[in-house]
């Protein structure tokens, strides 16, 4: 009996031990200060946003990095104050063992630069409204009329079909939105006019394009047209 106390009077003290030291090196290390903050972005390689900006939402406008406690830091917080940022997509922040407070970031992936009444701002990927940047212009499709919350969305899947596509993101530079809400393309390296119509059937005509396309420039007929018809999904209709 006294064998079996004195056993769990040195587990107890050991456990105590245990729990003491791994409480004094968490405090320890949650007392201690951020040594620096680092931003990465993932993805694409032109910048619409500024690193030291995103620097600036991370440490919260303080001068000096080194003068915040990693108890401070709200990792929840930090990401939705930077992911409300107009340029970016979403956030990882996160603090190393050796105190190095980090952000990797995604930015919004511009697919089309709209020009109205009101001026200009980007499409993204994912069909939001991204406004332009002082550090690079996107080389996008050029979009001319209305877009507004009806036809964003259809416009937006169009857009992506675009961008996604080699072949189709290389040839079309331009879009004419009309008030019926039907398309007119613009291509890259010919005089004619792409009459698209209404945003159904969307894959067959620009099917029925790529085909079309590829038997034309055999020959070199595409620089006899003004017009090519993609409106009636069974066929090509070109006007010289």
């Amino acid at each position: 009996m006294k064998f079996f106390n004195w056993q769990m009077i040195r587990l107890v003290l050991m456990l105590a031990l245990v729990v003491f030291l791994y409480s004094f090196a968490s405090h320890r290390n949650e007392s201690r200060k951020l040594a620096k903050s680092v931003v990465i972005f993932v993805g694409e390689d032109h910048l619409f946003v500024k690193s030291e900006t995103v620097n600036k939402l991370l440490i919260e406008n303080k001068r000096d990095v080194k003068t915040i406690a990693k108890v401070e830091v709200d990792l929840n917080k930090l990401e939705k104050t930077i992911n409300n940022q107009e340029m970016i997509q979403r956030s990882e922040v996160f603090v190393t063992v050796d105190g190095i407070l980090k952000a990797k970031i995604k930015q919004k992936i511009p697919i089309a630069r709209v020009f109205d009444e009101n001026g200009s701002f980007y499409i993204d990927y994912e069909g939001n409204v991204m406004p332009l940047s002082n550090l690079n212009t996107a080389r996008v499709l050029l979009v001319f009329g209305g877009i507004n919350n009806e036809n964003r969305k259809d416009l937006s899947d169009l857009f992506r079909t675009i961008y996604d596509d080699d072949f189709l993101k290389k040839n079309i530079i331009g879009a004419q939105v009309l008030p019926n809400g039907a398309l007119v393309l613009k291509n890259r390296n010919f005089d004619y006019e792409i009459e698209f119509g209404k945003t159904i059937n969307v894959k067959k005509k620009f099917k029925n394009y790529k085909a079309f396309f590829q038997k034309a420039v055999l020959d070199s007929s595409l620089y006899k047209y003004k017009k090519v018809n993609l409106m009636f999904t069974q066929q090509v209709v070109c006007t010289k």
